[in-house]
């Protein structure tokens, strides 16, 4: 009962929560769940989903903690600096380290949406998202 509570809560939390900036992204994130690692102390586990509009972009931006990143729908091209842009499709995923600056993410159609799933590990006050400066 508590997880549902939970999960019901979160999914009500305005974007500015999830973000460490103050203007909402252009993709829409869902919370899915949140949970405090018990053989993790300090840590926690959250799952989400991102949903691109053709064309949308998100901004380029650094995670705090790891990420690793499944697409559901669509194509998604992604960037890590430090390596080349590469699309992935429906079915195929990424991994990204704790404070990689991911420098693109982006629906690679301009016609259709493009979805993923996404599992992050973090400390229990880290932002999921930090934009970059440049």
């Amino acid at each position: 009962m508590k997880a549902l509570y939970l999960i019901a809560a979160l999914s009500l939390l305005p974007i500015t929560h999830i973000y460490a900036h103050e203007a909402a992204p252009s993709e829409k994130v869902n919370v899915l769940q949140e949970q405090m690692l018990k053989n993790a102390p300090g840590k926690k586990a959250m799952m989400l989903t991102v949903d691109y509009a053709p064309g949308q972009s998100s901004i380029a931006h650094k995670h705090e903690g790891t990420a690793m990143a499944y697409v559901l729908e669509g194509a998604i091209t992604s960037q890590v600096k430090g390596e080349p842009a590469i699309t992935y499709k429906a079915g195929e995923f990424w991994y990204e380290a704790a404070g990689s600056e991911h420098l693109v993410s982006k629906n690679a159609s301009a016609t259709e949406p493009a979805k993923l799933l996404v599992f992050m590990v973090m400390g229990k006050d880290e932002a999921v998202l930090i934009p970059l400066k440049n």
